[in-house]
């Protein structure tokens, strides 16, 4: 067997053919997973030969990316802000742009909080694992969803925080909450086809409406003031285009301080706003 750098070369020079972005990063992890090693670890280890089980190994898991599998369903999972979440086909692979979200959510306090289409449960679970103490329900229209993101509570020691329903939306939420996050479909039926090739192996159901992109939208602001405490917040992630759309949409649920942040590349990425106090 041939020394592992080769194989590395070898493989990033196919993924590259077919063009996939950073070939040769995939090909160094693809490779770490079938030495065993951490990734981190890889450059200590570009000199190992090969046992022909590792060979077959790596070139299996080459080949599932060369077809355009996310890197993500390969490995088993994805880091996304400070943990590993078990990810796969049944969920939306959580992506670095949701982190403003989780970011913009650990500035307001809550003591109970609910997400919306939790998929993962990236969201819920970073923030309960950023607050100990607070208490979390995580809702999704897919059961084998609900199952991974109580596969990922347990791995970040938070299960006994948080509560995962199966629910279109609000069906079947009771009470209030301190905090509603969502990262729901947006991108339009129209736009689906220009989408990278990575994403056909992702729910449909998580990427788009079958509609405009905005449907989700309706239904959670509809719903949203039914099931916030006076001074809680609703805040969710969007397309960068949908900004003053679902701005509008919040302040005509009578959301209060509606705002809208940008992503580190400068897009519109998260509307948020706050429900009223009682007064009187």
């Amino acid at each position: 067997m041939t020394p592992a750098t080769l194989q590395i070369t070898n493989a990033a020079r196919e993924l590259s053919k077919e063009g996939v972005p950073d070939a040769g990063r995939d090909a160094q992890k693809l490779m770490a997973v079938a030495l065993g090693i951490e990734p981190s670890r890889m450059v200590l280890h570009m000199s190992d030969v090969l046992t022909l089980e590792q060979y077959e190994a790596f070139w299996i898991m080459v080949a599932r990316r060369l077809a355009r599998e996310p890197l993500s369903h390969i490995l088993g999972e994805r880091v996304f802000f400070k943990h590993r979440f078990k990810v796969g086909p049944q969920v939306l692979d959580p992506r670095p742009e949701t982190e403003v979200l989780v970011e913009a959510a650990l500035k307001v306090k809550a003591a109970h909080i609910l997400d919306l289409g939790t998929g993962s449960g990236a969201i819920l679970l970073s923030l309960l694992a950023e607050r100990s103490g607070v208490r979390g329900t995580g809702t999704d229209v897919s059961p084998e969803a609900i199952a991974l993101a109580q596969e990922n509570a347990e791995a970040l020691a938070v299960s006994e925080r948080a509560v995962f329903v199966q629910s279109d939306w609000f069906d079947a939420v009771t009470g209030r909450f301190d905090l509603i996050v969502s990262n729901p479909p947006y991108i339009a039926a129209e736009e689906m086809d220009g989408l990278a090739p990575e994403l056909s192996h992702e729910p449909r159901g998580a990427l788009t409406d079958e509609g405009d992109g905005l449907s989700a939208y309706r239904a959670i602001t509809e719903g949203g003031s039914a099931h916030l405490e006076p001074g809680g917040w609703l805040m969710v992630e969007i397309g960068p285009t949908q900004g003053a759309a679902v701005a509008e949409m919040f302040s005509r649920a009578g959301l209060e301080s509606v705002a809208v942040h940008p992503d580190l590349d400068g897009r519109d990425r998260v509307v948020m706003g706050k429900m009223p106090r009682e007064t009187g």
